[in-house]
């Protein structure tokens, strides 16, 4: 028996693997602070994946348009061919990496290391762009550091309330409810969802504001919290700056002016401003946010109104209350801080700090001349592919580009523009599907690594067994590709815990600080939660575990120590409906699935419960557009159209349908999203694209007289 970490989401349940009668490995729950001895669905059939038919096992070369098998010796040779041929030809920013938040810490580390010293390219990002960096953003404004949880999970579990904005772990992360089964919620989402109907059900309170407008309605609850005297006057004074000039603009956000904004009845607001305030006075509250706040041009703006609020309660940085954002991805948190983000080095340091290049350049045995500077964000580095100012190849590893980024039908013409694409996967993608070179890799039970759950704590991932015959480790892709770059072979082992120690090397002194992070620590059970420095011989006990499980208790990170207030300013979506397309569409996830579907669509237990994708709408609004529950239906949007099964339900707000992006081809609803960016974090807005629905034949019934 081994004992692991859940592959999906940030929560990183604990599991038991070992082997069922037919001598495949299955998944119980292990006990574990964050899912308490609980599994999702999706964690119970992992391990389904591990033998599954469409499992890859062999290199494929694309030969006459068709991908073929291939050893590994033609398939690496012929990757680093184009690779040092385009280098050479064009410049190194004609090749590019993207890679994953569900990749290991290690992998992470490795990956912008391969990008920045093998390859020399500046252009490398990552899904985890789509996944809190508008949050990531705001914390880093108002706390000068940014770590999702900057608390343990079962903190909340003892608070009075919670407030839960754009979040809906009832179905991204089902055992973090057990968290949420005593305090009060107030829920903040569009949608009646699981989350929403669980507040109601216990005595909360839903808030279903029009989509695009949780800013204002951020701005709306401070302002009715202030008019409530429930502001903690003597915290702002003594731990704040800048609450004059976030009050400029809440004080414009009475609960009337924020109803006609919101649609938010003005008595709801005043309610939850006076749950929230109360338990606030108690110190015991807290402000979580998650996607459905954050994935808008807006979204760093709308995450710092929800921190402003947390702020002026008094909640950041005191035990028993404050403010954090739900991370998505697996090691969203841990992706983002080692290097395979544009703009930053290990250790969460911003490439263009000059003394961040030399800590890493004398590292990597380089000059920090020769290190890149910034790069493309993940979007902007997806839409020039291919371009004649834009990369010409691109290296994937652990994502699915094709599915989940915004206007797909954009990005596939991209990624078929490249001379050259090269896919690191276990199955074959959409992405995978159009790669010159597809690399099969192991999968999470089958390598050694740490992640970095969504509280900051350090996990330690086992092997439960080898990899099939032909299948590598992506360490063992990197450290094989690199020298055929030119690279010292020594810069890139392929065993995790030699490259853990480099990373704790790495980033020593940084703001996301793994010096002190020792396997051997993490696999005795010790908790290690990050920043967690290695201890100096002048301690006391230079042999404790470094670890920091609550962040901001005597200060903030900023040099005066004291949080930041941020000067939020709506503007509404980037794009407005109209008589073409009357309506909002927003994204999101199921239940039985995770991110763009490429494993879970596999599972047939998952999808058996959901097999395509749907769209939720109101009756009415189904009705006015010649719609039934059950029938197929085209949505479209400025950019394209997909297709989905009606399901009508009464709790949808009439102007608004929802619809999961883990569905591919005609499914996909990143075919309706759109390209617009926030200005700081660069995430694109998924939440809020304007649409018309109308009826599709449906094939079942097609042809029937």
């Amino acid at each position: 028996m081994s004992t692991t970490h859940c592959p999906y989401c940030a929560l990183q349940c604990a599991m038991h693997l070992e082997p069922g009668p037919d001598g495949n490995l299955r998944a119980r729950p292990a006990p574990f602070p964050t899912n308490r001895g609980g599994l999702c669905r999706k964690g119970w059939t992992a391990p389904d994946l591990l033998t599954h038919p469409d499992r890859l096992t062999t290199p494929l070369i694309r030969h006459n348009g068709h991908l073929e098998p291939a050893t590994w010796e033609q398939a690496l040779d012929t990757a680093a061919h184009h690779l040092d041929h385009l280098r050479r030809t064009h410049g190194p920013d004609a090749n590019a990496v993207y890679g994953s938040g569900s990749l290991t810490n290690e992998k992470a580390y490795l990956l912008g290391k391969f990008a920045r010293l093998a390859l020399g390219t500046s252009q490398i990002d990552y899904n985890g762009r789509f996944c809190m960096s508008s949050a990531a953003a705001a914390t880093n404004h108002a706390f000068g550091l940014d770590r999702g949880l900057p608390f343990p999970l079962t903190d909340i579990a003892t608070a009075q309330v919670v407030l839960l904005a754009g979040a809906n772990p009832a179905e991204t992360m089902p055992p973090m409810m057990g968290h949420l089964a005593a305090p009060t919620l107030i829920v903040i989402d569009p949608r009646r969802t699981p989350t929403a109907q669980q507040a109601l059900d216990h005595g909360g309170l839903h808030l279903a504001p029009r989509p695009g407008t949780d800013l204002p309605l951020a701005l709306g609850l401070l302002h009715a919290a202030r008019t409530a005297g429930h502001l903690d006057h003597t915290y702002i004074e003594q731990r704040t700056t800048g609450f004059r000039t976030t009050w400029a603009q809440a004080a414009a956000h009475w609960p009337e002016r924020t109803e006609e904004i919101t649609g938010v009845p003005a008595h709801h607001i005043r309610a939850a401003a006076d749950l929230l305030g109360h338990a606030a006075r108690n110190r015991s509250a807290y402000i979580l946010t998650g996607r459905g706040s954050e994935q808008h041009a807006t979204g760093t703006a709308t995450a710092g109104a929800w921190i402003d609020l947390a702020l002026a309660l008094g909640l950041p940085g005191r035990t028993g209350s404050g403010y954090g954002c739900i991370t998505g991805q697996g090691n969203g948190q841990g992706g983002r801080e080692h290097g395979q983000k544009a703009d930053q080095l290990p250790g969460y340091r911003h490439i263009t700090d000059p003394d961040a290049r030399t800590h890493i350049a004398h590292l990597w045995n380089t000059t920090p001349h020769d290190l890149p500077g910034p790069g493309r964000s993940a979007t902007e580095l997806l839409a020039a592919l291919g371009t004649p100012h834009g990369p010409r190849s691109l290296f994937v590893m652990g994502s699915n580009p094709a599915v989940s980024a915004p206007d797909t039908t954009l990005i596939k013409k991209r990624l078929a523009a490249l001379d050259h694409l090269i896919v690191c996967d276990f199955v074959l993608s959409e992405t995978a599907q159009q790669a010159h070179v597809v690399l099969p890799t192991a999968q999470w039970a089958e390598e050694e690594g740490t992640m970095t759950n969504l509280e900051g704590r350090l996990l330690r991932r086992t092997r439960a067994q080898n990899p099939p015959p032909g299948v590598r480790t992506d360490l063992q892709v990197l450290s094989d590709l690199a020298p055929r770059l030119g690279a010292d072979p020594h810069h890139f082992p392929h065993d995790a815990d030699t490259v853990l120690a480099e990373l704790a090397r790495a980033s020593a002194g940084g703001r996301a600080d793994y010096s002190g992070i020792d396997p051997h620590h993490l696999t005795a059970g010790h908790p290690q939660y990050w920043p967690a420095p290695r201890p100096t011989t002048t301690e006391p006990d230079p042999d404790r575990v470094p670890s920091t499980p609550r962040m901001f208790l005597d200060t903030f990170a900023h040099p005066d120590g004291r949080a930041r207030f941020s000067t939020p300013t709506h503007h509404g979506p980037a794009e407005t409906t109209d008589t073409h397309y009357p309506l909002w569409a927003t994204t999101g996830r199921l239940l039985g699935h995770y991110q763009s579907g490429a494993q879970t669509r596999r599972i047939r237990e998952l999808a058996t419960t959901d097999p395509e994708a749907t769209v939720q709408i109101h009756p009415d609004t189904a009705a006015h557009h010649g719609l039934t529950h059950g029938a197929r239906a085209h949505l479209t949007s400025r950019r394209g159209t997909m297709t989905a099964r009606v399901h009508t339900t009464p709790t949808a707000r009439h102007d608004t349908v929802f619809v999961p992006f883990h569905y591919a081809h005609d499914q996909a609803a990143n075919t309706l999203t759109q390209h617009a960016l926030d200005p700081t974090s660069r995430m694109p807005e998924f939440k809020v694209s304007a649409v018309r629905i109308t009826p599709a034949p449906d094939p079942a019934t097609e042809g029937r007289p």
